[in-house]
C-alpha cells in the first residue's frame, strides 16, 4: 500500500528550503529536456532518467560537505548536478562534446569530476560499491576526515559487489555511507520477484553494519536521514547503510517499454512526487508563494536552454585526437 503524500512540517528557514526545491527543479527540468533531445537524437547512446528521484540526490547531497566524495550509478545526472558540476558541462557530455565533464568520451553514464569529488557515473550494476570502499580506505590510510557516500539502487544488492563491499566496509570500519535508492523495480524486475529478502536494512545488519530508511520522496526526512548517518560515519564509527524509498516515473531507460508495472502504480506514486508535494508544504507555512515558485521554475528551465545552446555550440573532439588516453596492448610481432 503506497503511503499518503508527505505532510510533516518544514523545519528550515524560507532560503534553505527554497534552495532544496531550486535544486530539485533543476534536475527535473534538465531530464525533461534530456528525453526531448534524446528524441531528436542530439544525445544518443543510453539515457537513464531520474524523475520522480529528485528529493534523494537533493535531500541527500545538501547533507555533505565540500571535501567528501560521492560515487553513483548510471542514473546519476541530478546527483552531478546537485553535487556542483556545471549543467553545460553535463549537457554537453550528453552531447558528446569535448567541452563535457568527460571531455564528450562517457556520455550519459560516466560524468565524472574530480573538483568536486564527484567519482562517477558507472554503467555497471553495483560497480561503484567497491570504487567507494577504495576511496574509504585511502582517506583512512591518510587519516582525512572525510565521507564517502555511495548511490546505488536495490538491484544492485543482488550483486557480489554489494556483498564483498559490505563486508570489508564492515571489517575495516571504513568511512562510507551506502544509500539504496529502493525504487522497487530495479531495471524492470519487482524486488520480490528476484531477492528472497525483501527487507534491504536486514541485509546491511547481517554485515553489523547500522542501517535505517527514509521516504526518499520527502526531502526533508532524506535530508535528515543523511545528516545523521553521516555524521556516524564522520564520528569514527564506521560504515552506515541508508535506504531510501522511492520510485521513478518514467521508463528504465529510453529503450524501456515498462511493461512490467501496471500505469496505475505509477499514477498512485505520482501523488507523492517531490516536487508538487514538497511546493505544497511550503505555501501552506508561508514560505513560498505561487508567484516565488514560478520564478524559481523559470530560472531552472533558463539554465537549461542556456546548457543546450552550450552543447550545441561546442566543438566535437578532433579526429586527430581520437586514440589519444587509449592504450593497447603491443601486437605481437
Amino acid at each position: 500500500m503506497i503511503a499518503p503524500p508527505p505532510s510533516a512540517p518544514v523545519p528550515w528557514e524560507q532560503d534553505f528550503a527554497q534552495k532544496l526545491l531550486f535544486d530539485m527543479l533543476r534536475i527535473r527540468r534538465m531530464e525533461e529536456k534530456c528525453a526531448e533531445l534524446y528524441g531528436e537524437q542530439k544525445i544518443r547512446g543510453f539515457l537513464h532518467l531520474y524523475i520522480g528521484e529528485e528529493a534523494c540526490a537533493v535531500g541527500a547531497l545538501h547533507a555533505l560537505e565540500p571535501d567528501d566524495s560521492v560515487v553513483a550509478t548510471y542514473r546519476e545526472h541530478g546527483h552531478a548536478l546537485v553535487r556542483g558540476v556545471s549543467m553545460n558541462s553535463i549537457m554537453a557530455e550528453m552531447f558528446g562534446k569535448v567541452a563535457g565533464c568527460s571531455r564528450g568520451r562517457g556520455g550519459s553514464m560516466h560524468l565524472f569530476d574530480a573538483a568536486t569529488r564527484f567519482y562517477g557515473g558507472n554503467a555497471i550494476v553495483g560497480g561503484g560499491l567497491p570504487l567507494a570502499v577504495g576511496l574509504a580506505l585511502a582517506d583512512r590510510m591518510l587519516s582525512r576526515p572525510h565521507v564517502t557516500v555511495c548511490f546505488f539502487g536495490e538491484g544492485a544488492m543482488a550483486e557480489g559487489a554489494f556483498h564483498e563491499s559490505m563486508n570489508l566496509a564492515a571489517l575495516w570500519q571504513l568511512p562510507v555511507l551506502f544509500c539504496c535508492e529502493n525504487n522497487l523495480y530495479a531495471m524492470g524486475t519487482a524486488l520480490a520477484r528476484s531477492e528472497a529478502q525483501t527487507d534491504l536494512c536486514a541485509k546491511a545488519a547481517s554485515y553489523c553494519v547500522p542501517a535505517m530508511k527514509a521516504d526518499g520522496m520527502d526531502v526533508v526526512a532524506v535530508h535528515k536521514a543523511t545528516r545523521l548517518a553521516a555524521q556516524h560515519v564522520r564520528d569514527g564509527l564506521g560504515p552506515f547503510f541508508l535506504e531510501l524509498q522511492t520510485f521513478r516515473f518514467r521508463a528504465h531507460s529510453m529503450f524501456d517499454p515498462e511493461l512490467y508495472r501496471d500505469k496505475a502504480e505509477v499514477e498512485a506514486w505520482k501523488q507523492r512526487g517531490p516536487l508538487h508535494t514538497f511546493s505544497a508544504r511550503l505555501k501552506a507555512e508561508g514560505k513560498l508563494t505561487e508567484e516565488a515558485f514560478l520564478a524559481l521554475d523559470a530560472r531552472a528551465n533558463a539554465e537549461v536552454q542556456a546548457a543546450v545552446a552550450f552543447a550545441e555550440a561546442a566543438e566535437w573532439e578532433p579526429e586527430a585526437d581520437l586514440l589519444k588516453d587509449v592504450h593497447t596492448a603491443g601486437a605481437a610481432s
